[in-house]
């Protein structure tokens, strides 16, 4: 079969280190900034990256977070409050950063080549409370998760070198009916679909914790609550 998917050129690569953000100064690693070397991606992410909150971000289904540059227009577009270079590549702590590739362009399973390394998608992003923090904007997480402007992440199958210039060249489709915006139209909007929630169960390349998120809607019949992931933490005295 073959793949009908243009070969998209990775703009940039980025990692980042720890470092204080939000009322009570939680560590996150969210600021990247680009690396011009080529980088080792293992299966935990790109040698020199940084998650601060090990329970929520990394890990081998969140080796490497891919955000769509044009995401940022979308977001300067509805979003006006904010001055041009507002919103930049890094600034929503991705790992690869390309044009041409958006959540309706990616599905679930894909299986790209990227430099030396193999990587599969795993599962869209749940954006967080950090963005609030970052901009300053209660909101934010809010908006970006409305807008569905969001990217999504990889696992790692073969470990090797990558770097800016390198070609995401897709592989293999097991799943082209799973687009990532197809389910993050079933996670934020169409929350109980029961079709839909038993087929993600049932997609072996999504990631556990999602395939654990959709049974779970299955069995109470409830969405799980979004506050805690949305919300600012108060400013603790």
């Amino acid at each position: 079969m073959k793949l009908l998917l243009p070969i998209v050129t990775v703009d940039a690569v980025l990692i980042g280190k720890s470092a204080p953000l939000g009322p009570n100064g939680e560590p996150s690693a969210m600021n990247k900034h680009i690396i011009q070397d080529r980088v080792y991606l293992g299966t935990e992410g790109l040698l020199g990256d940084e998650q601060a909150d090990r329970r929520h971000h990394g890990g081998v289904e969140k080796a490497l977070h891919h955000f769509p540059a044009e995401h940022y227009s979308t977001l300067q577009k509805h979003l006006k409050k904010y001055t041009d270079g507002a919103f930049s590549v890094g600034r929503f702590g991705e790992n690869i950063s390309t044009t041409g590739l958006i959540e309706s362009d990616v599905c679930i399973g894909d299986i790209f080549q990227l430099g030396e390394a193999i990587i599969q998608v795993s599962q869209g992003r749940q954006p967080c409370w950090k963005l609030n923090a970052r901009y300053d904007y209660p909101e934010m997480a809010k908006q970006v998760q409305s807008l569905k402007t969001i990217g999504w992440y990889y696992r790692v199958i073969t470990p090797g070198y990558l770097q800016a210039g390198d070609s995401l060249v897709l592989l293999q489709r097991p799943y082209p009916d799973w687009s990532i915006a197809r389910l993050l139209s079933y996670l934020f909007e169409d929350t109980l679909n029961l079709t839909a929630l038993k087929a993600m169960v049932d997609i072996p390349y999504l990631a556990q914790t999602w395939r654990d998120m959709a049974q779970k809607r299955i069995d109470s019949g409830q969405v799980e609550s979004w506050q805690h992931r949305l919300t600012t933490p108060d400013k603790q005295s």
